[in-house]
């Protein structure tokens, strides 16, 4: 694949954590363990293969509906890989970025999350984007909210929307994936995927490798994007 045709920020909507474990008559606390080991995987071959943003639909503002134990154990879960793999993403030269509405996560958790993002601050070889307690509505409201705080009376532009926006220097996901077989983006990236080219994988999330990975760059690959022009 050329330049022209690789993305420069991939995106992935990681689900079916919870329907592996079924399927395996397992509790989804461990289908959730499994889906961190594949995103542990999934950066490092996201940076293998060049890919220079990767952002991840970890933990959605409607993920707080599911069953409290669940939420419990995500949590741990999260505190777990966090603070263990910090240092390996560090000296894999990740950035790694949080984005969402972290205000309402534990201390502990927001102290994890501030160290993480400090320490990797000035990695440069791949910034893997880590959407936590992220909605695209709510990003979209949050930014309208700022600009009328702001007191700008206009022109309102999609250049001034951005810039309030959770992450205005990162680039427009090029390529979005979702596995588990579902064909929905629910609620990810709304404002930054008006061009995003999509690949459904069929794979639930644990079972997400570098092959299928390279199916959706090589299905990219071969579409013309127009942007709207013909």
């Amino acid at each position: 694949m050329s330049d022209t045709n690789f993305p420069t920020h991939v995106a992935i909507v990681m689900d079916g954590n919870g329907r592996w474990a079924k399927k395996r008559h397992l509790p989804r606390v461990i289908g959730h363990q499994a889906g961190m080991k594949a995103l542990e995987r999934t950066i490092d071959n996201a940076k293998d293969l060049g890919i220079r943003y990767l952002s991840v639909y970890a933990f959605s503002t409607e993920n707080w509906k599911r069953a409290h134990s669940e939420v419990q154990g995500l949590m741990g879960l999260f505190r777990y890989y966090l603070q263990g793999k910090i240092e390996k993403m560090h000296r894999k030269r990740a950035r790694i970025r949080f984005v969402g509405k972290m205000d309402v996560f534990p201390d502990d958790i927001r102290e994890i999350v501030a160290v993480a993002e400090e320490k990797t601050r000035h990695n440069e070889d791949i910034d893997v984007i880590v959407c936590t307690n992220y909605g695209g509505r709510q990003e979209i409201l949050d930014a309208v909210q700022k600009i009328v705080e702001s007191g700008n009376k206009g022109p309102f532009t999609e250049d001034m929307l951005r810039a309030y926006l959770y992450a205005p220097d990162v680039p427009d996901p090029d390529l979005l994936i979702r596995t588990g077989g579902e064909f929905r983006i629910s609620n990810f990236w709304l404002w930054q995927s008006a061009y995003t080219e999509y690949y459904f994988s069929d794979l639930y999330w644990p079972d997400f490798d570098k092959s299928e990975l390279e199916r959706a760059l090589v299905s990219y690959a071969g579409r013309e994007r127009r942007y709207g022009t013909a």
